[in-house]
């Protein structure tokens, strides 16, 4: 596949998430994808971000686990769609309890829609009951972009060896309704159960779908 097929169709999934927000946003700024859409696993960028606890968390302190990255925006009615259900908090509790690492990224610039930073993001922990491993802050954007998230969610599960082998969208039901869980293909879950059972990854991308991420440059 293309790649303007692609963000053409993720721009256009961004565009009906707009009609569900209250105000409208424009679309992320386009980002090169850290993982190619053929799924040819390649390496996930190096960073370090701060936690809610106000800890430096680097991706190589996890190198040799599994981990999961998640991209998250409260506001967002695709991710409460998630989080409303429990969908996501059960996942995490899943992956953790077997030993993957997750690692919850809020990428909202500082006066946009999901930001929080020191107590509030301690609080967004305690309020949607979240399991992940570590609750990430990416207020400039850098991680993000650097890994090509455009929407929340969007999902990258990284092997022990520190190569990405799934990008995109958790499931193949991309709308905001809790409704369309139920028979829903997990994407992450599948992954993480092939990791597990050392098998290749069957579904290496899935198209991404969601909010806009609220970028600095964003309007």
């Amino acid at each position: 596949m293309t790649r303007l097929p692609i963000l053409a169709a993720v721009l256009l999934t961004l565009a009906a998430c707009q009609q569900a927000e209250a105000p409208a946003a424009a679309p992320a700024t386009e980002a090169t994808p850290a993982v190619a859409t053929t799924g040819r696993a390649q390496f996930a960028p190096a960073f370090t971000l701060i936690d809610s606890e106000g800890v430096a968390r680097s991706l190589a302190d996890f190198r040799g686990k599994t981990v999961v990255i998640e991209w998250t925006n409260e506001g967002c009615p695709y991710v409460q769609k998630h989080y409303s259900s429990g969908a996501m908090q059960a996942l995490q509790r899943e992956a953790v309890a077997d030993g993957v690492v997750w690692l919850t990224v809020i990428s909202s610039a500082p006066g946009k829609q999901g930001h929080v930073e020191g107590e509030g993001a301690r609080a967004w922990r305690t309020r949607n009951n979240a399991a992940s491993t570590h609750l990430l802050l990416d207020p400039e954007g850098t991680v993000g972009k650097a890994y090509g998230a455009m929407t929340t969610p969007d999902m990258r599960v990284i092997d022990r060896e520190g190569r990405i082998l799934f990008t995109g969208g958790i499931d193949d039901r991309p709308s905001n309704t809790v409704e369309d869980l139920e028979g829903a293909n997990n994407f992450v879950r599948s992954a993480l159960d092939d990791v597990e059972a050392g098998r290749p990854v069957r579904t290496a991308y899935a198209q991404p779908y969601g909010c806009s991420i609220k970028y600095p440059e964003e309007a």
